[in-house]
């Protein structure tokens, strides 16, 4: 092993080590919202001391992965609705004003990158898995918007995503039936920017798109509400 391998190695604590574990059995979807963590199974787990992962459960707890609640001790955070909706609106504004933005300076390769993703998406809706579809449809927004030359835009609309991320699930999860409509109108998008749609046509179809995930869900969680967008 190199010496900066070693170095790095070495500089990584105990209490790292267990927080990158827990994280990524939550993002995974392993741990699912509600899921008992249990410090002593999850110390012996990663042949440690309980002292790094209660460490590890507190820093996960200030991001709002991990809730502690008195006589019940640590769980993964439940969906919180109210939070998704308001990161959504933010995406949704953002995202769609980037997209349009980029659109002129996409190129024909990258209007072929984003539509090789979506057909990947289309084919994997018979054997529908959420995650996964989420990761994807993430890449296809990303090349579209990508290019839009504002720089603090662009990290608005990766900040807001990393925040939906941080939730740890897929909406896909709770509405897959908004998959096909999802995939469809992604197609839509691309050909309005290959077509040379004035931006604000391409601004109000990312809108929708991004209005229509927001709303599936919402009906889903509030089925007698009317969905406050």
């Amino acid at each position: 092993m190199a010496p900066e391998a070693v170095k790095s190695v070495q500089t990584v604590s105990k209490s790292q080590r267990a927080y990158a574990w827990i994280k990524g059995q939550i993002t995974s979807s392993q741990f699912t919202p509600g899921y008992r963590l249990v410090l002593p199974a999850i110390a012996k787990e990663l042949d440690m001391s309980v002292v790094p992962v209660r460490e590890a459960i507190r820093q996960l707890e200030a991001e709002g992965l991990v809730t502690f609640e008195r006589n019940v001790g640590a769980r993964v955070s439940m969906v919180d609705d109210t939070q998704y909706r308001y990161t959504m609106q933010v995406i949704t504004i953002v995202e769609s004003a980037a997209t349009a933005l980029a659109a002129p300076r996409l190129t024909a390769d990258d209007l072929r990158r984003a539509r090789a993703v979506n057909d990947v998406m289309v084919a994997s809706l018979d054997r529908f898995e959420p995650r996964t579809f989420s990761v994807l449809n993430q890449e296809f927004h990303a090349i579209l918007y990508s290019k839009c030359g504002n720089p603090r835009l662009i990290e608005m609309v990766d900040a807001e995503w990393t925040r939906l991320n941080h939730m740890r699930y897929s909406i896909f999860e709770f509405v897959p039936e908004r998959a096909r409509e999802s995939v469809r109108e992604h197609e839509e998008i691309v050909t309005l920017i290959e077509n040379g749609a004035p931006v604000t046509t391409i601004e109000d179809a990312v809108r929708r798109h991004r209005k229509g995930t927001l709303a599936a869900f919402l009906t889903h969680e509030h089925p007698d509400e009317t969905p406050a967008l």
